[in-house]
């Protein structure tokens, strides 16, 4: 009698999304093709249409609707739950790690998030020189850039494309982008980092990584990566995607 092949292991990731956001769902999909059926990926959204520093814009991301959302999501028991955005980098990182502590509470499920995912990278990599392209306006971009330079992260060159509708922000056309990190590129940062779920950014990364000889952060990638980290997922199927998934250090560490 033979024996019955084993089940193969299965993780499943939820991400909270912004509600007006239509890139990181359909591009989180294509990234994690090559890890189906082994890995799925599900999704809530709160609402989430304009970023700004004002009060009104802030409010958005109050604690309640996140973690309600949070609780849906936790119905479909999933290893790992991220809030899929990167408000704590102009709010502060606290916020995040606050929000992840609250939903693992809520939940009893493992956080991560967008921004956590980031600045865990950066410090495994020594990361101290970043290039910084985003769709924000320059208040907000240089509220990230401050709270960078006060984790000791040096801003050195900066695109923006001055857009506040969240919803705009996925209509900067991907030649936009490829051309702001190239601009970026210029003053020689230790990486680039593309801070935006709603931006078209995560297929450019290989390409530019190859012109560029610089490695592309894209913040839908390394949201990614953080789920597959806090799901120990071996991320090699995915190097075709950039050197984010080919670092041997990462993908030892992930393994």
């Amino acid at each position: 009698m033979q024996n019955k092949p084993s089940k193969r292991a299965q993780a499943r990731i939820a991400m909270l999304t912004p509600s007006s956001n239509t890139v990181l769902e359909p591009f989180t999909g294509a990234m994690t093709l090559p890890l189906f059926p082994d890995v799925s990926v599900h999704y809530a959204r709160f609402r989430v249409t304009r970023i700004g520093l004002d009060p009104k814009s802030n409010d958005q991301f109050a604690l309640e609707p996140i973690l309600q959302a949070a609780e849906l999501l936790a119905d479909a028991k999933p290893d790992v739950i991220a809030w899929n955005g990167t408000s704590a980098s102009w709010l502060g990182f606290d916020t995040d790690e606050r929000l992840c502590r609250e939903i693992s509470a809520r939940t009893g499920i493992l956080a991560t998030s967008a921004v956590l995912s980031f600045n865990r990278i950066l410090a495994e990599r020594g990361i101290r020189r970043l290039g910084l392209v985003t769709p924000y306006t320059l208040d907000v971009q240089k509220r990230i850039i401050a709270n960078y330079a006060a984790a000791g992260v040096e801003t050195v060159s900066e695109r923006h494309a001055d857009l506040s509708d969240n919803f705009s922000f996925a209509e900067v056309p991907e030649s936009q982008i490829s051309a702001m990190c190239v601009d970026v590129a210029q003053a020689k940062p230790e990486a680039i980092a593309i801070m935006c779920t709603n931006m078209r950014g995560p297929l450019l990364v290989p390409d530019l990584e190859k012109r560029l000889g610089i490695p592309v952060l894209d913040s839908i990638a390394f949201t990614l990566w953080g789920c597959l980290r806090q799901s120990q997922v071996p991320m090699a199927p995915l190097r075709q995607f950039g050197s984010l998934f080919t670092d041997p250090l990462i993908t030892e560490l992930a393994s």
